[in-house]
């Protein structure tokens, strides 16, 4: 080391640790950036639901049609098919989603990433076109036998709902596969279980909060899927009518109270669901 470098190196050491903090840039610029950019999402979601309500309260027809709604035998039926229609679909989604998920994590094999793909497609596809889709699926041996029984019926409300749905369970459950390490399954392999014991012992009980969380997520968007409920299953007035397809024959009739109405009653479910989806998350963290 020559004698100016030494020099430079000795002034560094010397100075004023003070001194040099002032040479620190502030991160207030880069945390105001953050807050900028991630707090106007969020105040844009919380302004439209202030505006959804602030409508009800300050409105005289908006009170009377969230009454009216709520005491309108069809309206009624339509909340109660969406409990059941996004109930079973989730349980379905969950029962596919797990194989499906536990396959794609722990396996190589030929033609996975086309496999990959293809679970996807339901994703990034129109909701419109799976449920037409659907509708031509249905009008073709072997499955047109089962028209009356799916086609514009409730079987073809959850089945709708269920294309969907379970394309965001499997992804959320790939993600949680991926995240628990091979070395528990490994050792308990090593140790005289099977593959499926391992699968269900150990494996299995790590997925808890995936499970909550892929269950919470084809709940809430059965909750909101439209277009294949439209075209597959229709939206007949005390058959096939859930709260999407309500808000639309309201908009039909020109009816925006009745839009608003049943909007907040599906607001008011959805968030229901997520806040005992994170109460729950939150008691097995603390177990």
């Amino acid at each position: 080391m020559d004698g100016r470098h030494r020099k430079a190196v000795n002034n560094n050491l010397s100075e004023d640790p003070s001194s040099r903090l002032n040479h620190v840039k502030s991160d207030k610029p880069f945390f105001l950036g953050l807050w900028i950019l991630g707090g106007f999402y969020f105040v844009m979601i919380v302004l439209m639901i202030v505006a959804d309500l602030g409508y009800l309260v300050f409105k005289k027809e908006g009170l009377n049609a969230l009454s009216k709604a709520l005491n309108d035998p069809k309206v009624r039926y339509s909340i109660k098919l969406s409990l059941l229609s996004c109930t079973m679909t989730t349980i379905f989604s969950l029962w596919v989603a797990v194989p499906i998920a536990y396959v794609m994590s722990r396996f190589e094999f030929r033609g996975k990433r086309a496999l990959d793909a293809i679970l996807d497609i339901p994703i990034v596809l129109p909701p419109m076109v799976i449920g037409l889709s659907l509708l031509i699926l249905f009008n073709f041996p072997p499955f047109s036998w089962t028209n009356k029984w799916i086609v514009y019926e409730v079987g073809g409300v959850v089945l709708a709902q269920f294309m969907v749905a379970c394309a965001f369970a499997v992804r959320t459950m790939r993600v949680t596969f991926d995240q628990i390490s091979t070395r528990y399954e490994n050792v308990a392999l090593t140790l005289g279980c099977s593959r499926g014991q391992a699968f269900w012992k150990v494996v299995m009980p790590q997925t808890r909060m995936g499970l909550i969380a892929a269950a919470t997520l084809a709940w809430a968007r059965s909750l909101g899927e439209f277009g294949p409920i439209l075209v597959f299953a229709g939206s007949t007035r005390l058959k096939t009518e859930v709260l999407p397809t309500t808000v639309y024959l309201e908009m039909q009739a020109g009816n925006l109270p009745g839009m608003l109405a049943i909007s907040i009653i599906m607001i008011v479910m959805a968030g229901g669901v997520l806040l005992l989806a994170r109460m729950a998350g939150l008691r097995r963290l603390n177990r």
